[in-house]
């Protein structure tokens, strides 16, 4: 009696067979030669849309990272001004909160508009008086200047300007600036500007035309004298170890100073402008995720035209013993394939792009003779870039997503195809 014959095993899914198959179906002969074309553009558009988003992010981080540096800088992180009465205690008040945690500088400041001018140039500024050990302390300020120094900053009775607008009005440090304050000394007609000339003692440059180019630092004595107040300021900026701790200072500062003030933060000073680059920032997320999504769905085209082409071959298979799951493994390959491919290849790309898109920007900007990134319209002398890992790793993720959603319906009408009708007009 014959034994009963054994089952054939069946393959192991995403066996080499399937591998090599899919392998064959992405090298395309010439009769085939559009089903190739299709699947060339989705792998360039997923390559272009992976890197586009990975640099278009980058920069807008770097766009965040250096404003927020440079604002905060400069100015303060916690603000203080007194109502009710004026700041004429502000020396007790600045000792109380120096002595609070987290706080790593707390100055008085005096701040005012004017005219400066020289003999060949005007325009407006805002003069901050500073104490000749705060603005030494100022990191902005002290660690980026170009010529001259703060050492007598108190005693001199010069002015501090930044480089461009030390180069608008053609000044250097000993040339003398003059500043114009539209309220002065009262007279029998009214109220004269007050006007006197500074020499400049010393140039910075912090790389935002907003602070190189409008502000005037004057001792903080002169500037009272300047615009007239009588021995108290305008407010108290507070440097914090932490930017981001600022509700816990503003508290902190509330709870330590025992007089009526008003505490405000950076957030506040400056929440619709951080708030526009993150709006931006998100739409263009979404826009520039249309680019891997229409990628994704030329890879669908691309393999729906693949099944219908390669028919008879599938039929073939079927009838040699190949599975519903095979068929659908094999195309599912050939085209998360083209998606995976691209969307490393668009990694690589987006990364060197983003890491190196200032010396990009300079070869364009000296090749073409123009200024791709004129900084009165950008407030930054450079293009920055930040390459962030998380969100480079969800982009990654995003177009793999995608281009592997993209297979599963083609794969799918392939492993549903009945041989019987496929081979029925061959």
């Amino acid at each position: 009696m014959n034994e009963a014959a054994a089952p054939v095993p069946a393959t192991r899914a995403f066996a080499s067979f399937e591998w090599l198959v899919a392998g064959r179906y992405l090298r395309a002969r010439r009769r085939e030669g559009f089903i190739s074309v299709i699947a060339g553009f989705s792998f360039l558009g997923i390559m272009l849309g992976v890197a586009t988003l990975i640099i278009v992010l980058s920069v807008m981080n770097g766009f965040r990272k250096e404003l927020l540096d440079k604002i905060l800088g400069v100015n303060g992180h916690v603000f203080v001004s007194g109502i009710e009465r004026p700041l004429t205690d502000f020396a007790e008040v600045t000792a109380t909160i120096s002595t609070l945690p987290g706080v790593t500088l707390a100055m008085p400041v005096v701040e005012g508009q004017a005219l400066a001018s020289s003999p060949v140039n005007a325009g407006g500024v805002l003069v901050r008086g500073l104490r000749e050990e705060d603005i030494k302390r100022v990191p902005s300020i002290a660690g980026n200047l170009r010529m001259g120094t703060l050492h007598g900053f108190d005693e001199g009775q010069g002015v501090v300007i930044g480089k461009r607008l030390a180069d608008q009005l053609f000044l250097r440090p000993g040339d003398g600036l003059t500043l114009t304050a539209p309220r002065g000394a009262l007279t029998p007609f009214g109220t004269a500007p007050r006007v006197k000339t500074y020499p400049v003692r010393a140039v910075y440059e912090v790389g935002m035309s907003e602070f190189d180019s409008a502000f005037v630092y004057l001792p903080l004595a002169e500037a009272q004298a300047f615009f007239g107040r009588d021995g108290d300021v305008s407010a108290i900026e507070v440097f914090l170890r932490d930017p981001d701790k600022v509700d816990v200072a503003r508290a902190a500062v509330d709870a330590a100073v025992a007089r009526p003030v008003i505490v405000s933060d950076w957030r506040m000073r400056n929440r619709t402008f951080f708030g526009v680059l993150q709006v931006e920032r998100n739409v263009m997320f979404l826009i520039l995720t249309l680019i891997v999504l229409v990628a994704a769905l030329n890879i669908v085209s691309g393999l729906i035209m693949l099944v219908k082409d390669k028919s008879a071959d599938i039929a073939i298979l079927r009838t040699m013993g190949a599975t519903r799951g095979a068929i659908l493994r094999i195309f599912l390959i050939t085209g998360a394939s083209i998606g995976v491919v691209g969307t490393l290849a668009g990694l690589a790309l987006g990364v060197v792009v983003a890491v190196n898109v200032e010396h990009i920007r300079a070869f364009l900007s000296h090749l073409s003779r123009t200024e791709l990134f004129p900084a009165e319209f950008y407030f930054l002398s450079r293009l920055p870039s930040a390459v962030d890992p998380t969100e480079v790793v969800t982009v990654v993720m995003m177009a793999l997503t995608l281009s592997l959603l993209a297979t599963i319906y083609p794969a799918w009408r392939a492993a549903r195809l009945d041989p019987v009708e496929a081979l029925r007009y061959e």
